[in-house]
């Protein structure tokens, strides 16, 4: 009789071990770098709010910003390894996985305005990349925008010839190499989180930017130009651990996927007027020279950068281009 109560005890021990532990809520560990208060830090804080409620506490997303847990040149290689399981990378970030093809989305004057990129973005074009990534062990959730950048340093940027011998920070991609090479700068690739630092003492001239991120950053802290060039945009490809996303419930999946589209919907319709605040209290703070480019001299700048095109199609591909033009209706020559 003893031996058999032991034995109903422990199973009454691990069916409630086991209950407690189908309890528990699935955790999304969403790293990224930059501040909670720009459009990518306020779109993930979005999907943790829309992931909790939609699933009901089945899932718990946990958000790291500012670099906190990995810093970008860290962050893919942990998502795949699974340390992580979402991230928000700049497009520029997967060239180093062999997805080169994302870097045509760095060319610069590309997109005339932000309804050109969204619908590029929400079309074959964003689809084709989003594609790409499956090979890796990736899967894409969704496009977050960023809007357009601006330009640094601490001599006035207003013809080409000005960034003539200027170390200028990029984030990685051999298309802003290639575009900053073309007007005499040397490029300088850098981990987002230490460019204040190397802005501060002079490790590198200047550097490109949105205006939240040039906000919440204090770029203009350390630099005593800024152009509001608007040369090249921004954007976040919202990406997932594919063999994690494949084992989630069909349900929570789905629940997730409302939410993802929800938070993606809501950055996106943020992102402009995030960077219109940023830039009037940039301008407010005085702290910065800023200068706006006349549309003859943004055409020389567009046009001192317009080889970077040529070359490019040996770095990302004829296939990428040949559908970027024809979506965007560009012409080739």
């Amino acid at each position: 009789m003893k031996r058999s109560l032991l034995l109903i005890m422990a199973a009454a021990f691990i069916s409630s071990a086991e209950a407690a532990l189908a309890q528990a809520p699935i955790v999304i560990k969403f790293s990224h770098v930059v501040a909670p208060d720009t459009p990518k830090g306020k779109g993930a804080l979005k999907f943790k709010e829309l992931a909790e409620t939609y699933t009901g506490g089945r899932v718990s997303v946990e958000v790291y910003p500012n670099s906190s847990l990995y810093k970008d040149k860290e962050e893919i290689e942990a998502l795949q390894l699974g340390s992580v399981q979402m991230l928000a990378p700049a497009t520029a970030k997967f060239a180093p996985l062999g997805v080169k093809e994302f870097e045509a989305l760095d060319l610069p004057w590309l997109f005339k305005d932000e309804a050109t990129y969204a619908a590029a973005m929400k079309g074959p074009i964003g689809k084709y990349l989003f594609k790409k990534l499956e090979a890796k062990g990736l899967t894409g959730l969704g496009y977050w925008d960023n809007g357009f950048y601006l330009a640094s340093s601490n001599r006035p940027l207003i013809e080409p010839s000005d960034f003539q011998g200027l170390k200028i920070r990029i984030s990685g991609s051999k298309v802003a190499d290639r575009y900053y090479r073309e007007v005499g700068a040397v490029p300088q690739i850098m981990a987002f989180s230490e460019v204040y630092q190397a802005l501060q003492t002079g490790v590198v001239d200047g550097c490109e930017n949105t205006a939240s991120n040039y906000l919440t950053q204090k770029f203009h802290e350390v630099q005593k130009h800024i152009t509001t060039s608007y040369h090249e945009h921004l954007q976040y490809a919202v990406i997932v651990n594919s063999k994690f996303w494949a084992g989630l419930p069909a349900d929570i999946r789905a629940q997730l996927e409302k939410a993802m589209d929800e938070a993606t919907d809501y950055t996106n319709s943020i992102a402009k007027k995030e960077n219109d605040d940023a830039l009037a209290e940039l301008k407010a703070s005085a702290k910065s020279t800023f200068h706006d480019l006349s549309d003859a001299q943004r055409a020389r700048w567009a046009q001192a950068m317009r080889p970077t095109y040529r070359w490019a199609v040996g770095r990302v591909g004829q296939e990428v281009i040949d559908l970027i033009f024809t979506e965007l209706k560009l012409n080739s020559n």
